[in-house]
């Protein structure tokens, strides 16, 4: 029969083993093979990627407003700031520094 040896186990986990191990009425060996065959037979997910997360979110804000409006209000509410960057500017060139 296969052996199975687990080196460094943190100190947490293997606490939680054990409390787990008692409650469960099984030996460490027993019990870590319980958990193994449990997550073994439950239904495995299929992992999303980045990109199929990403369409998933299509529509998810529900605006109204097509993209030409939602555009014209980014573009209204910028402030702008050349006038103080020059003011900047200028005042770094004066200075020397």
């Amino acid at each position: 029969m296969p052996n199975l040896q687990v080196r460094d186990i943190d100190a947490q986990l293997y606490n939680w083993l054990c409390v787990n191990t008692k409650l469960a009425n099984h030996s460490i060996s027993q019990h870590v093979i319980t958990i193994l065959q449990e997550k073994a037979a439950a239904p495995q997910e299929t992992p999303t990627n980045a990109v199929d997360a990403f369409l998933a979110l299509n529509d998810s804000w529900g605006d109204d407003r097509s993209a030409e409006e939602i555009v014209s209000e980014i573009r209204n509410s910028r402030i702008n700031t050349s006038a103080r960057g020059n003011d900047f500017l200028r005042s770094v060139i004066h200075s020397g520094k």
